[in-house]
């Protein structure tokens, strides 16, 4: 799966639950993300599948997209 944003702890279990094998994102999210910032839900040797995670794939084009979508809504 590839996106944009890290996912948060409930996209992150979603992953898990649905045994997506990786999972690509540019931008970290230091305030929600649970696949490396807060926590890391896609890779805990607890669960029964870990998902492999690529991080960083054009993160400044990413955050700058997503910094001006959100400073249009405003």
């Amino acid at each position: 799966m590839y996106v944009t944003l890290e996912p948060c702890a409930m996209c992150a279990g979603a992953l898990v639950l649905a045994r997506i094998d990786r999972l690509v994102y540019a931008a970290a999210d230091p305030k929600a993300g649970f696949a490396g910032s807060l926590g890391d839900l896609t890779r805990d040797p607890r669960l029964n599948h870990l998902v492999e995670v690529e991080t960083g794939v054009l993160e400044a084009e990413a955050s700058e997209l997503l910094s001006e979508f959100f400073r249009q809504r405003r």
